[in-house]
C-alpha cells in the first residue's frame, strides 16, 4: 500500500457529492499529453479544428464507420478478449461559442444505484439491433431533452471495453449549430452543464494516477499498475470512462494522442 505521504494530491473541494475511490496502492501518473504545449496552442479550439483532427485520424462516420466489435482496440497481450454482449453508446455533443468548443456533460442522479452523482456523457444501453449513433441520440433525448434533429453525427472515438463484464461503450461525436435548450429527466440526471475544451486542457485541470489492485487488472503494466485519468472542473471532478473519452478527444484535437492507449475500462460511468 502506498504511504499517504507519498500519494498524489486527491480531489478535495468538489461541491457536488460523488464517491471518488481511494485505491490501496496509488502513485502519480504521467503529465497531461499536452503539457508541453503553450497556452496559445490550447485555446481557439474551434469546431473546425475538431473536425479537421477527426478527419485526419480517419474517425469520420461518413468514411470509416466504427468497428462492430472493439477487439482491435482493446486486445492486450495478457488476455483474450471476451465477446461483447452488452453494448452502450454515449454522445459527445459539441458546439462552438466565441471561438471555443463546448461539450455537454451531465451529473448522474444521486438516486441511481450505480455511479450516482458522477459526471457522464449522455448515453446508455443499446436496444436490440440499434446502432451506436441511434443509441446515443435516443439516450440524449431521454436524459437531457436534446432534439436529435439538432445533432449532426460526425465521428467516433475508441470503444471502451470491459473484459470483466463483456460490455463496451461506443462514443459518438455530434456537432450542434449552437447552444441547445435542454431539459433533464430527474430520474436519471441531476443537472446538465457544459465546459470548453480549453478549460479541460488548462494547466492543472488534468491529473493522472497509477493504480494497482490486489487482483491484477487486464492491461496493467509489469508492476501491476494502470493509469486512471481525472479532470478538475469548477466545483467537481471528472473521471472513469468519461475521462478516458475526453483524453482521447483532446489528444486528437491537439495532435498529442499517446500511442499505446487502450480502450479498456476499469470503471464505467454508464
Amino acid at each position: 500500500m502506498t504511504p499517504t505521504s507519498e500519494r498524489p494530491e486527491r480531489f478535495e473541494g468538489h461541491r457536488f457529492p460523488q464517491v471518488i475511490p481511494e485505491p490501496g496502492d496509488v502513485q502519480p501518473g504521467s503529465p497531461a499529453p499536452w503539457a508541453a504545449l503553450s497556452d496559445s496552442k490550447r485555446s481557439g479550439l474551434t469546431l473546425g479544428k475538431v473536425e479537421s483532427a477527426l478527419r485526419g485520424a480517419d474517425r469520420l462516420l461518413a468514411t470509416n464507420p466504427p468497428p462492430d466489435q472493439p477487439e482491435e482496440f482493446s486486445i492486450v497481450a495478457d488476455s483474450s478478449p471476451a465477446p461483447i454482449t452488452l453494448r452502450a453508446a454515449v454522445l459527445v455533443a459539441l458546439f462552438e461559442e466565441e471561438g471555443e468548443t463546448h461539450i455537454i456533460l451531465t451529473r448522474r442522479a444521486l438516486s441511481l444505484r450505480h455511479h450516482g452523482g458522477e459526471i457522464a456523457l449522455p448515453g446508455g444501453r443499446s436496444e436490440r439491433d440499434e446502432t451506436a449513433v441511434a443509441t446515443a441520440l435516443r439516450e440524449a433525448k431521454e436524459e437531457i431533452g436534446l432534439d436529435p434533429q439538432l445533432v449532426a453525427p460526425l465521428a467516433w472515438l475508441t470503444p471502451i471495453a470491459s473484459f470483466a463484464t463483456g460490455s463496451s461503450i461506443w462514443p459518438i461525436i455530434g456537432f450542434l449549430a449552437g447552444r441547445p435548450a435542454l431539459r433533464v429527466d430527474p430520474a436519471e440526471v441531476d443537472r446538465v452543464f457544459t465546459v470548453t475544451l480549453k478549460e479541460l486542457v488548462a494547466e492543472g485541470a488534468f491529473v493522472e494516477e497509477r493504480w494497482r489492485r490486489a487482483v491484477p487488472r487486464v492491461g496493467a503494466d509489469e508492476e501491476g499498475y494502470f493509469p486512471i485519468n481525472f479532470y478538475r472542473v469548477p466545483d467537481d471532478v471528472i473521471w472513469g470512462a468519461t475521462a478516458r473519452v475526453l483524453t482521447e478527444l483532446l489528444g486528437l484535437v491537439l495532435g498529442v494522442a499517446r500511442s499505446g492507449d487502450r480502450g479498456v475500462s476499469d470503471h464505467s460511468s454508464q
